[in-house]
């Protein structure tokens, strides 16, 4: 069995993530990631409550269990992006950057520093490890529904040369401050999970094929329904606990609260866009988002929509009509394009615009040019409120390729 590092959040995903790699003979040590911990008026940050949660399940479990400071890095890689997407006018998402900046990269850095061989997370997503072209299942297992990293069939010179193939070698792109801690080898494709009402694999297509090969995703093949029958048939301590909803890591907090602690805004006129005329006033355009119909507080019969935006003059754009031309999109331009292991060898695939959206037939270019690359996508049908710098990921069946951003 295998070292690994669990990213506990004290929650139910991650603290049955945790038990169950215990039950499978891991040598398991749980680990609290401290990203955010600042209070903002009149809105608490739970994390000394998270941490404690966190910590009583794993001594229940009988595991190690530390906490990981990464609130610089989180701040500077993930809360500043987020800050100037929608400064710009654009609809940015956080939890896809945490999984790149901070779950899959500095969580990973140190787990491996720390002489962890894996790391796992309560995702529920698959990732498929692969070695020499054989593909070992889900979290490289084959017989195991639970995300077993080894196929328990192999023999030990097979095993050998499995942890061979996995070893570290490049020490070039480590984050400061860390003890070095090599890169990782490109053997793992991420697969969509079996639970697709809470398959995650849409916030996780920016994570590396090098860190997905250290990864285990143990919930990959249970239901959420499942997961929490688990935790109670275990006397787990998160077992009844609800779901986190806010900002990643910062707690029960909307977007628009918190930004407004950390940018200005001012009013503006809110126009109606067929007619050009002024119907309302908002308190600040970079709380108002595609598609968006709460909170524009303007007038009553038909609802409005917010059809655009325009930053420069602070105004934000609506129309009553669901068919108006700005609200869909068939054809997206996509930038800060990555892909997991290998793009796409044909133009057909599908693509998810936004998390539980259905996945949509479509067919792509990849274009390259002095900015770096860039994908067209062709969607089968049109689709509402795709805003810009949102993700749209790209699929082939149950694996995912990868994705971009919006324009």
């Amino acid at each position: 069995m295998a070292r690994v590092f669990v990213g506990m959040s004290g929650g139910v995903d991650s603290s049955v993530a945790a038990a169950l790699l215990v039950e499978q003979g891991h040598e398991v040590t749980g680990v609290y990631m401290k990203n955010w911990s600042e209070d903002l008026p009149g809105m608490h940050c739970p994390w000394a409550e998270d941490v404690a949660d966190a910590k009583r399940v794993a001594v229940g479990l009988g595991i190690d269990f530390q906490v990981f400071d990464f609130q610089k890095e989180y701040k500077q890689n993930v809360v500043n992006y987020m800050i100037r997407e929608y400064q710009v006018g654009r609809t940015p998402n956080p939890d896809v950057m945490c999984n790149q900046e901070v779950k899959f990269k500095l969580f990973l850095e140190a787990s491996l520093a720390a002489g962890a061989e894996y790391i796992a997370t309560g995702h529920y997503a698959r990732a498929e490890h692969v070695v020499d072209g054989a593909a070992l299942g889900n979290s490289g297992a084959v017989a195991s529904r639970h995300g077993v990293p080894i196929d328990p069939s192999l023999s030990p010179a097979e095993l050998t040369a499995f942890r061979q193939s996995s070893a570290i070698q490049d020490e070039s792109t480590l984050t400061p401050g860390l003890v070095k801690a090599p890169s990782l080898p490109n053997t793992a494709r991420l697969l969509r999970a079996h639970d697709d009402n809470k398959d995650q694999t849409y916030f996780l297509y920016r994570v590396t094929s090098g860190a997905l090969a250290k990864t285990m995703f143990p919930l990959g093949d249970f239901t959420k329904a499942e997961v929490r029958q688990m935790a109670k048939e275990r006397g787990l301590w998160t077992a009844s606990k609800k779901e986190s909803m806010g900002i990643c890591f910062v707690g029960q907090v909307g977007i628009r609260e918190f930004l407004s602690e950390y940018v200005e805004t001012s009013p503006g006129d809110i126009i109606d866009q067929p007619t050009g005329a002024v119907v309302g006033r908002h308190d600040g355009a970079i709380f108002y988002t595609l598609g968006q119909r709460h909170g524009l507080n303007v007038g009553g019969g038909l609802p409005y929509y917010v059809v655009g935006k325009d930053m420069a003059k602070n105004e934000v754009y609506v129309s009553r009509s669901i068919d108006n031309g700005n609200l869909w999109r068939q054809e997206l331009t996509l930038t800060d394009v990555h892909w997991i292991s290998q793009p796409p060898e044909g133009d057909a695939c599908q693509v998810r615009v936004r998390h539980r959206a259905p996945l949509i037939k479509a067919e792509i270019t990849r274009v390259n040019d002095n900015a770096g690359e860039k994908v067209t996508v062709i969607l089968s049908e049109p689709q509402r409120a795709v805003a810009p710098g949102q993700s749209a990921v790209i699929y082939d069946g149950e694996e995912c390729l990868g994705g971009g951003i919006i324009c």
